[in-house]
């Protein structure tokens, strides 16, 4: 299987967003008529319910040429929503929407999709962001993601912003990260030592008919041998450009600093796999307060007291990628609170009126 290589570290974003009614801050199943009004756009595409829009960048070398790009896409996208009486938020979920009123996008792979996974399949109302890095070689694949594994608590817990579930606070940050996992291609990835393993894996997949394609594999992490990336999607729907240019500058730095050590001959640091497991789960139900597990010998901390070692050991890489900015921006989303704490906020403010959470997040987005 070929992985087609990047010459340097280059960056791509994926940005999901809901469309919701101005009136009624439900979700809204016009995605089919935006799209036809926006045209044949390569930044802009339908995913698998008819409540979601994905605005995707071009192939940038730093986070603010990203940010750029998405900024350009995303006015002319919303101004489109807007003329039609909606709104965009992206979160990881939406407060009190009901997932049997949601449609399915008309397309095949979408109606296979929902045939195979049934109630689960009906149930993704989740958005995300995902980061695509490029790697030079595929034979740096697996043990980079691997290793980035490690940090898979720190990015969830600063991006979680779906602790509701039909109207009902849920108890965890990210309600998405548990829902996502249970489609059947998803969740953590395995931990290969070598492409020629994930190969075989993949081999074993479309063999016993688990998937016909590639981009069936739904990992949190995975490889996108056809873009020469790694496809970070750990990542709840951000609300806003500028923690989003915080994560992405974030996971960008992460990924070049685990392959340039890799070029020195280091040999990554892993945790097994029922660490990884664990981490998730505390992430996903603690946020910025979990206690996470930091490597192989069992050692804890809590994640926003291990977050200024991890970006204080980044800002040479962040230098060297002209993102130095976006990442000490990082802070902020712990000292003025994740978009979890900020929805649970506004929901007790508002005496528990989960619509003007819709507002909030609405809101945000014009920031």
């Amino acid at each position: 299987m070929d992985f087609a290589g990047s010459s340097k570290p280059t960056l791509g974003v994926e940005w999901e967003f809901a469309l919701v009614d101005a009136q009624t801050r439900d979700l809204s199943n016009e995605a089919a008529e935006v799209m036809d009004e926006i045209g044949k756009n390569p930044r802009v595409h339908k995913e698998l319910l008819r409540n979601t829009v994905e605005i995707v960048s071009g192939i940038c070398d730093c986070t603010a040429e990203a940010m750029d790009d998405l900024r350009g896409t995303l006015g002319t996208v919303r101004q489109i929503v807007q003329n039609q009486g909606m709104q965009l938020f992206s979160a990881g979920g939406h407060p009190f929407a009901r997932w049997s009123a949601q449609k399915l996008t008309d397309a095949p792979r979408y109606a296979e999709l929902i045939k195979r996974t049934q109630w689960w399949g009906r149930q993704m109302l989740i958005w995300g962001v995902h980061v695509h890095v490029g790697l030079s070689s595929a034979h740096k694949v697996m043990p980079i993601m691997s290793s980035l594994l490690n940090y898979y608590p720190h990015l969830l817990a600063l991006s979680a912003s779906s602790p509701w579930w039909a109207g009902e606070d849920t108890g965890y940050p990210s309600n998405r990260a548990m829902m996502f996992q249970q489609l059947p291609t998803a969740g953590l990835p395995f931990q290969f030592q070598t492409w020629r393993q994930f190969e075989k894996f993949v081999h074993d997949q479309k063999k016993t008919g688990i998937i016909d394609h590639l981009n069936e594999i739904r990992w949190d992490i995975r490889p996108s041998p056809q873009n020469g990336t790694l496809e970070v999607r750990i990542c709840d729907g951000v609300t806003n450009l500028h923690e989003l240019a915080a994560l992405v500058a974030l996971t960008h730095c992460l990924v070049v600093d685990l392959d340039r050590r890799l070029d020195a001959g280091e040999t990554l640091p892993t945790m097994p796999p029922w660490h990884v497991q664990e981490n998730k789960w505390r992430a996903a139900r603690y946020g910025l307060d979990a206690v996470i597990i930091l490597d192989a010998d069992s050692n804890e901390r809590l994640v926003t007291d291990d977050l200024p070692d991890v970006l204080n050991q980044l800002e040479p890489v962040a230098k060297s990628l002209h993102c130095a900015d976006e990442l000490a921006a990082v802070p902020d989303i712990w000292r003025t609170g994740a978009s979890y704490q900020r929805q649970r906020r506004v929901a007790e403010e508002n005496d528990g009126d989960l619509r003007a959470v819709v507002d909030s997040l609405v809101g945000e987005l014009e920031i």
